[in-house]
């Protein structure tokens, strides 16, 4: 079973609907005491939102004096260990009788037409169990003879599930569980290849028909849909599997797919914060810009109006310190002095590449990745005119020395802001070490915050990038 999480996000306040509010009766077969929770899902994630004790005669009443949004809820047994779903929407004053020992296809709702509506199709797949166990065991099995019985059987199962769904579709059009299935519905590529200009079968076809009707289907200002894990789902496939990893692809789709939920404010704040929140700890490297994108088109302007001003600066300030080092812009310059006090600047540090290092004498990470950047150095980046340049952060100068000294680091420059006078923590978002950065000729960063492997990776990468062009 799930675990539910006991505090909510301050992005997911609910809505305040000023209404009759919710008054859930819930008869209990086997419990005569104890706590019973209801939840309800944001994204993925599930968040226990009222409670109440079970009476000596079963019964306990869920209530609240407002009206709660629609969406999928959990109704949590005592201890928390054993919960069942159900749907909460217009109808929010109802009672159910429930069986402890089939939580999910055993309850009885009185006054509930969308549960009701929720339980026939639950009891429509629970009929089908024996025949999906009988499809797990022949994919288990992996053999020829298993996959050729496991292959009509899976097309079966899924051709009566999907015309299930469509009955209750059509039967009834606005249920939220007929936008839930209609969220789920995926496009249905033609299977006829289009022709090319030269004649040939276009093989991107499907890819970007696919990608062109993904969202058809979702109704995008439907905020009941938040309250489910699906729609987060949908949003997570759409930008992992369909749109180009690179910054300036990425920030299009979040823009045009934001617009279409601004009717809807709900499903306009759960999408912004699913993608600041991804694009913010990625770990893809440059996907960073993304985020600065975000804070500086929807939360500089004022439209993360749910937040308060403390929330909103803190967000506006984490993108103010990205901007200055994001890839493609060109480095912050740094000028500082080396161990005897002479100017040392970054501009000045001649190089086809130049790897910059911020590090720690005492970060028993960089006693470890230090040494490895030097071999690398000198094995293959010397050679090829590459220079190292490393910073100073933390520890004494002495120490700092020592360890340049012990460990041979020649041939690097090395420079530490003895005045403090750069600023260069923000400038590079140097909070941990080792911090590393690559520079091209003329200091515009190309990469960042990659380990010792991935940068020999991505330098050898970058030197047959340019033997391939210059050999055309």
């Amino acid at each position: 079973m799930q675990k539910l999480l006991l505090t909510a996000i301050s992005l997911f306040c609910c809505a305040v609907l000023h209404a009759q509010g919710y008054e859930i009766t819930v008869k209990m077969k086997d419990y005569k005491q104890g706590t019973l929770y209801l939840g309800h899902y944001m994204g993925k994630s599930t968040y226990l939102m009222d409670s109440t004790q079970i009476g000596p005669n079963g019964v306990a009443v869920l209530k609240g004096k407002e009206k709660t949004p629609g969406g999928i809820y959990l109704v949590v047994m005592p201890g928390r260990q054993r919960y069942f779903e159900m749907l909460l929407d217009k109808q929010q004053t109802f009672s159910m009788t429930v069986d402890t020992a089939n939580l999910m296809t055993g309850t009885v709702y009185m006054g509930s037409p969308d549960n009701d509506l929720f339980l026939s199709y639950n009891k429509f797949l629970s009929a089908m169990e024996p025949e999906n166990r009988e499809l797990q065991r022949l994919l288990q099995q992996k053999t020829k003879a298993d996959t050729a019985k496991a292959v009509p059987l899976q097309a079966e199962l899924f051709k009566r599930i999907n015309t299930k769904r469509e009955e209750i579709v059509t039967q009834h059009p606005k249920a939220l569980l007929t936008s839930i299935f209609k969220l789920m519905k995926e496009p249905e590529v033609p299977q006829t290849l289009p022709k090319k200009a030269d004649g040939t079968a276009d093989s991107t076809f499907p890819y970007r028909y696919y990608k062109a009707h993904y969202w058809d289907n979702t109704d995008l200002a439907d905020g009941r849909l938040v309250r489910t894990p699906i729609y987060e789902g949908k949003l997570q496939k759409y930008f992992s599997q369909l749109v180009v990893p690179e910054a300036d692809s990425v920030n299009a789709e979040a823009d045009r797919l934001l617009a279409k939920t601004r009717a809807d404010k709900e499903m306009f704040k759960f999408t912004l914060w699913w993608l600041t929140n991804t694009y913010e700890t990625s770990p893809y490297m440059g996907m960073d810009a993304v985020f600065v994108h975000l804070v500086e088109k929807y939360y500089v302007p004022g439209d993360a109006t749910w937040l308060t001003e403390e929330q909103k600066n803190k967000i506006i300030a984490r993108a103010y310190t990205i901007a200055p080092n994001l890839i493609g812009q060109p480095a912050p310059p740094l000028v500082m002095e080396d161990s005897t006090g002479k100017p040392v600047s970054l501009y000045n540090v001649k190089g086809k590449y130049t790897v910059l290092v911020f590090w720690d004498p005492t970060c028993s990470h960089c006693k470890t990745e230090i040494p490895r950047i030097d071999s690398a150095y000198k094995a293959l980046w010397k050679n090829q005119g590459i220079a190292v340049m490393g910073v100073k952060t933390e520890g004494t100068k002495e120490e700092w020395s020592a360890f340049i000294h012990k460990n041979k680091l020649t041939g690097w420059v090395h420079a530490l802001d003895a005045q403090q006078k750069t600023n260069y923590r923000r400038l590079y978002d140097v909070y941990s070490t080792p911090v590393i950065y690559l520079l091209d000729e003329k200091k515009k960063i190309i990469a960042k915050r990659l380990g010792v492997e991935q940068l020999i990776g991505f330098l050898q990468h970058l030197d047959k990038q340019t033997t391939s062009n210059t050999t055309r």
